[in-house]
């Protein structure tokens, strides 16, 4: 299958907006381009945990931009359409610098699409008993900590992103033996396989990308989890009520790594999921919507527990109260 990249020309400052309004109208799978000073200062500060990049490849034409990859069929151009209008939205916003918010569209062959980034995907410790890495690289030394082999296939979540670093983050820190989670937007599988991993007695993944079902399992099986812990449906939480309850009920955890626009109306829906006293852990929320989300997480029976931030992100855990 060949692919779109659409490209949208911004600016630092914009680019986690542009990123935001993206995964408001479905697409959650994007590439942040960040300019030179900002590459060079990641380059310096993750220095010690390299042995070479190439810096001068890594930034090249460092223009700030978001990147997406949509299919070349129907559903492509439909959110090929949706994107621009949303970023015609955005042209109206007041007080920021976005810059030109043009889009370039050219075709890419499906190779390019899944292999070009590779090369950034590196080995990355993340909270005190993870090691997530990439299927296709080897550790260089041993580890004495878990290791969560992904990968993403056409989907998102490699664990790179802030928002997937603090829910992975909350699990290490929650999950123990015996305990059923439930991920919502499941994505790569990244956080249901990484709970089982941790000590989980099941986990069920959710998704509305039916791409998800066949990376999420394939990720489970490079991490030796059996499938008789490990369920993965596609279908839409939101809209379809009945899919929802056929879920089940009494989940120790339940993750939503989504985004503040998806979270809002998908809170109401998780007592029915979450056993009295279960932990629900949200991300993807962009640091001025966090109100919103705890507001919401109030009237839907949920004590905020506690609250993570890196960057302009922000994931908060809260439990169900009795």
């Amino acid at each position: 299958m060949d692919w779109k990249r659409v490209t949208i020309n911004t600016t630092e400052e914009g680019l986690d907006l542009v990123g935001y309004k993206l995964s408001e109208i479905g697409i959650t799978q994007y590439e942040l381009v960040e300019d030179a000073a900002s590459t060079q200062k990641i380059l310096d500060e993750t220095s010690a945990y390299w042995d070479y990049v190439d810096a001068e490849a890594v930034l090249a034409a460092r223009q700030p931009c978001v990147r997406v990859y949509l299919t070349e069929n129907a559903v492509g151009e439909e959110q090929l359409s949706a994107l621009r209008a949303a970023v015609e939205e955005l042209k109206g916003a007041d007080g920021l610098d976005l810059g030109s918010l043009s889009i370039e569209v050219e075709r890419v062959r499906d190779e390019d699409w899944a292999n070009n980034w590779k090369r950034f995907y590196k080995p990355m410790e993340i909270g005190r008993r993870l090691l997530v890495k990439p299927s296709w690289e080897e550790l260089e030394a041993p580890t004495d900590r878990i290791v969560l082999q992904m990968d993403p296939g056409m989907v998102f979540g490699t664990g790179t992103h802030e928002t997937t670093q603090l829910c992975l983050e909350m699990l290490d820190a929650q999950v123990q033996p015996g305990m059923r989670v439930l991920d919502l937007g499941c994505g790569s599988g990244i956080l249901s396989i990484g709970a089982l991993l941790l000590g989980a007695k099941s986990a069920v993944g959710v998704d509305i990308d039916p791409n998800a079902v066949d990376v999420c399992y394939n990720n489970a099986d490079d991490n030796g989890i059996d499938r008789s812990r490990y369920t993965v449906r596609t279908g839409n939480v939101l809209d379809d009520h009945g899919f929802v309850d056929s879920l089940g009920t009494g989940y120790d955890i339940v993750v939503a790594n989504i985004v503040a626009g998806v979270i809002v109306p998908l809170t109401p829906l998780v007592p029915r999921l979450i056993r009295a006293g279960g932990l629900y852990i949200v991300s993807g929320i962009i640091g001025e919507r966090a109100p919103e989300v705890e507001a919401a997480l109030e009237q839907s029976g949920f004590a905020v527990e506690s609250r993570l931030e890196r960057k302009d992100w922000v994931a908060i855990a809260s439990r169900k109260k009795a």
